[in-house]
């Protein structure tokens, strides 16, 4: 991530170097959303909620839909918006955003806190934890048949 501090009116640092004669503006930029399509709205924040200890951070109703806002951390720029299928061609994906793969990585500071919290709530997973080079892991699919990570980095 690019970071610039004005040291002064002549120098910006960014990454630990030193640009002389310049004066960086700082940007942001993050993925605020990711939309999943869901067959319905309430099965889907039960779902987020309960088995995966989300938040409801927004439940807005509009014509003919609702804004529907989860996250696992409400602190966080990132949410899930709940897109409820509107369509033959969307319901078609439903369950396989991504092909087959592993769609998100649900990151966590405490990798056998949240597993067995999981485990306990009924997700299901794929397989049995592991240990990989970049860190604990395990494969769940959602309500849905949506393939997630669970990962705690080394």
């Amino acid at each position: 991530m690019l970071k610039s501090i004005p040291v002064n009116d002549k120098i910006a640092s960014t990454n630990s170097k030193l640009i002389p004669g310049a004066i960086l503006k700082m940007n942001k930029k993050c993925l605020g959303y990711i939309s999943i399509v869901v067959d319905d709205y309430d099965r889907a924040i039960d779902y987020y909620i309960n088995k995966l200890g989300f938040t409801l951070i927004e439940d807005t109703p509009q014509p003919g839909k609702r804004w529907v806002v989860v996250s696992p951390n409400p602190d966080s720029d990132c949410h899930l918006l709940l897109s409820r299928a509107a369509n033959e061609t969307q319901e078609a994906f439903i369950g396989n955003q991504c092909g087959g793969r592993v769609f998100l990585f649900l990151q966590t500071d405490d990798f056998w806190r949240d597993y067995n919290e999981m485990k306990s709530a009924g997700v299901q997973f794929c397989e049995a934890p592991r240990e990989e080079e970049y860190g604990t892991v395990v494969v769940f699919e959602d309500l849905y048949g949506n393939r997630w990570d669970l990962l705690q980095k080394a």
